[in-house]
């Protein structure tokens, strides 16, 4: 699967952002510049699924993973400096990590779920997708996430016009998948994460992986806590 890359600064270190659930290469908007001021080459991808990438309903996390070196291999090959990746795109760039198609020389993981139960009924996810894709409109998203600025509300709104349910779906109808971030890898959680608890918190920082807590900071913690979430990755923003 060839997905949408959006390619963005002249830097000599390349960076690549993965989105999470129902997002696209736009909910990085105001990490972006940054990263261009830098010094990196970055990379922005919809994700399958998402933003204008193919859809298929019929998609593993484990295909999701490799449609990004896929999609990049002619931008930056297996081995960027850095890869980012928010909840869903970080479980895909943990799974890209273990399949060995893609070695960072950095992985940041945000508030990622290293983990997924899978088994879930397909019609009934799908409906639970389109209900929630239905309810993330520029209104609701100011009413349900008053964080978000008017341009998040703006940027996410317009994903969700492009997220296709059947797609994410797929990915949770087979076996669950779990997957180790590696060691020397940063994971920003927000504090406390729904996502990432104290144990596994610790469990992964006996394996050499970097943890580091946002307090207060939702889910998608550059949007709540911008200036905190660019303050905990000195490795990045320098």
């Amino acid at each position: 699967m060839k997905l949408h890359v959006e390619v963005q600064g002249q830097g000599e270190r390349t960076a690549l952002l993965l989105h999470g659930m129902t997002g696209s290469r736009e909910s990085w908007w105001r990490v972006v510049p940054l990263l261009v001021a830098s010094g990196h080459r970055v990379l922005a991808i919809d994700l399958p699924g998402h933003g204008r990438s193919p859809r298929d309903d019929t998609m593993t996390v484990e295909r999701a993973a490799r449609s990004i070196t896929e999609s990049t291999a002619d931008e930056c090959g297996p081995m960027p400096d850095l890869v980012m990746g928010h909840s869903y795109g970080g479980l895909l760039l943990a799974a890209a990590v273990d399949a060995g198609v893609l070695t960072p020389k950095l992985s940041v993981y945000i508030d990622t779920p290293f983990t997924t139960r899978g088994g879930w009924d397909r019609a009934e996810l799908t409906a639970a997708y389109e209900q929630d894709r239905r309810s993330r409109t520029v209104d609701g998203l100011r009413a349900s996430r008053p964080f978000y600025s008017d341009q998040d509300c703006v940027v996410e709104a317009r994903a969700a016009e492009c997220f296709d349910p059947a797609t994410a779906a797929a990915q949770a109808t087979g076996p669950g998948v779990s997957f180790q971030p590696e060691p020397g890898s940063i994971i920003l959680r927000a504090e406390p994460s729904s996502y990432v608890d104290d144990e596994t918190a610790a469990l992964h920082s006996g394996r050499g992986v970097i943890v580091r807590d946002v307090p207060g900071a939702a889910h998608s913690v550059w949007y709540s806590h911008f200036d905190e979430f660019v303050a905990a990755l000195p490795e990045v923003f320098t």
